[in-house]
């Protein structure tokens, strides 16, 4: 027989554990909408930063693109008597001109009308992430090689854009080319010697070239001053380079082919 102390306690026991079944109901509509909103909300911000944290990385690695080339046309150099690459091509700052005689110092074996493949070779090196031009034959490339470096200052003071433009082959005074030393570079800090075609990084919803968006008769746009560039130095240094903040070229445009007095010259103010 239980004691009394027993019964009281056995009696508590089962009261207060005695297991409580909740009862479970269901969203309401103002709930739902409530969520909803919330989640509409959130996405609207973070799908920003989102989007600005991989075009930062992908800028960042179109700065490790310039800093290869860099890297390979220091090693081109030194092979090559102190020389900047010269074939004797005017066309040469053309992206699809340029690599090839850089090619071996980038460790990329192509053949010519041959697509980038793990076989021979990626065009990571040659290619800005936000390029959106570029594609994955062998013509891709987002940079361009300053003509400076192969022509004499008094030849590039003599040129127009329309010297420039290989598809009219009408080099003009450019016609035929130096060999450039880089020791004859007066500021190798503020002198590019690559930079991006594109300002693909930063502009007004529609990136442009160097003269920007050109009218009749090959005049500059109105658009040439607008957003950024990535661009390699002659020093080795690469950086972001506002268009703004460039020197202009002999036709006002933001151009480091035709930078006034060529190598005696500089590309930024």
């Amino acid at each position: 027989m239980p004691t009394f102390t027993q019964y009281i306690q056995t009696r508590l026991a089962g009261t207060l554990y005695k297991p409580m079944v909740a009862k479970r109901g269901a969203f309401t509509l103002i709930e739902l909408l409530v969520v909803i909103a919330i989640i509409a909300i959130l996405a609207a911000i973070l799908f920003p930063v989102f989007a600005k944290a991989k075009e930062a990385a992908k800028k960042t690695q179109c700065l490790s693109n310039l800093k290869q080339l860099l890297t390979a046309t220091s090693m081109y150099v030194n092979d090559a008597d102190d020389c900047f690459p010269n074939t004797g091509d005017p066309y040469l700052w053309v992206g699809m001109r340029f690599r090839w005689p850089l090619m071996p110092y980038l460790a990329i074996g192509q053949k010519e009308g041959s697509n980038f493949t793990a076989s021979n070779g990626s065009p990571a090196v040659l290619v800005c992430p936000s390029d959106s031009t570029a594609s994955s034959t062998y013509n891709s490339t987002s940079y361009a090689y300053s003509l400076t470096l192969f022509h004499s200052p008094e030849q590039v003071n003599a040129m127009t854009i329309r010297n420039t433009i290989a598809s009219l082959n009408n080099p003009g005074a450019g016609a035929s080319t130096v060999s450039v030393s880089s020791t004859s570079v007066l500021d190798p800090a503020r002198k590019l010697s690559f930079m991006e075609w594109l300002n693909a990084h930063q502009n007004s919803g529609k990136p442009t070239g160097f003269w920007g968006t050109l009218k009749a008769g090959l005049v500059p746009g109105d658009d040439r001053w607008e957003g950024a560039r990535n661009g390699g130095f002659v020093d080795g240094h690469a950086k972001f380079v506002f268009a703004r903040n460039q020197t202009a070229s002999a036709q006002d445009c933001p151009d480091l082919n035709l930078t006034k007095d060529g190598f005696n010259g500089t590309d930024l103010k």
